[in-house]
């Protein structure tokens, strides 16, 4: 059954725009689908309306919550709950590692991520997802595009490259405006990304694919000449099939994790 704790002032510095609209929050807990046996953790609950459906199914619910004030009414809604534990932590140096005991499934993340932090705590989240079973984001409706953009969009970049690297990407629904309080300027999407167990991408070091992409993109205006200068010379380039007067946006995933396996030879450095 959703809930919702007493309404608490939202607060500019940490993003807050808290979802009231009963339909989306049934709709994203339906998308989610918690189960008994999972180890679910919420980033950012807010004043509890998704946490209500997640801790409900029974399921392991870790909460991670940075605003103080919100903190008592959380507990007072869950804290004697036998499956709920609320974690007063910045999500950004938060050690997932520590909720999960070698021996339990992987973590089911969910949450309702705040707009200036949404990008950094995704690349943070892909460092882990080797701990994780999936992942489900309400976030600003131009971050799910670009998490699921195609090469040749001008949102093809950095952020979509990595995530279709090491996750299936889903763009669910979108939710307006009104369905927040206050209501933000800007539309919402909910997003979901499964971790691959069988990649279907050829294998390359996933930190040298970043550094790749980071250079890539740096100045997308610029050539691939030009941003990976230092990286990868011009005929190593064009012995790939890449023309390095391409811009970034127009190479596919698999181009840049030539480009990255390419690197490992040191003759292809200038």
């Amino acid at each position: 059954m959703s809930r919702t704790l007493s309404q608490h002032r939202p607060r500019k510095r940490f993003g807050q725009n808290f979802l009231q609209d009963a339909g989306v929050i049934a709709r994203i807990v339906a998308a989610i689908n918690p189960q008994a046996e999972d180890h679910l953790v919420e980033i950012g609950p807010g004043e509890g309306a998704i946490t209500a459906g997640l801790v409900d199914c029974g399921a392991t619910l870790d909460v991670i919550e940075l605003d103080r004030d919100l903190i008592p009414a959380l507990l007072a809604s869950y804290g004697l709950r036998a499956n709920f534990t609320l974690h007063n932590a910045d999500v950004l140096k938060f050690d997932f590692s520590s909720i999960r005991p070698s021996d339990s499934p992987r973590l089911r993340v969910v949450g309702n991520l705040p707009y200036n932090i949404s990008t950094p705590l995704i690349f943070r989240l892909l460092d882990c997802t080797e701990s994780i079973a999936d992942m489900h984001f309400m976030l600003q409706k131009e971050v799910v595009e670009r998490l699921c953009a195609t090469p040749g969009s001008k949102l093809w970049g950095r952020v979509g490259v990595m995530a279709q690297y090491q996750c299936a990407v889903e763009y669910l629904f979108d939710v307006g405006p009104h369905s927040f309080r206050p209501a933000p300027k800007v539309d919402s999407a909910i997003v979901r990304l499964t971790p691959y167990q069988n990649s279907p991408w050829p294998a390359c070091d996933r930190s040298g694919l970043r550094r790749v992409v980071q250079a890539s993109f740096a100045q997308r205006r610029k050539t691939l000449r030009n941003n990976l200068k230092g990286l990868i010379d011009t005929p190593a380039l064009e012995e790939l099939g890449i023309d390095p007067q391409q811009r970034a946006e127009t190479l596919t995933l698999e181009q840049f994790i030539a480009i990255t396996n390419a690197l490992s030879n040191a003759t292809h450095y200038e």
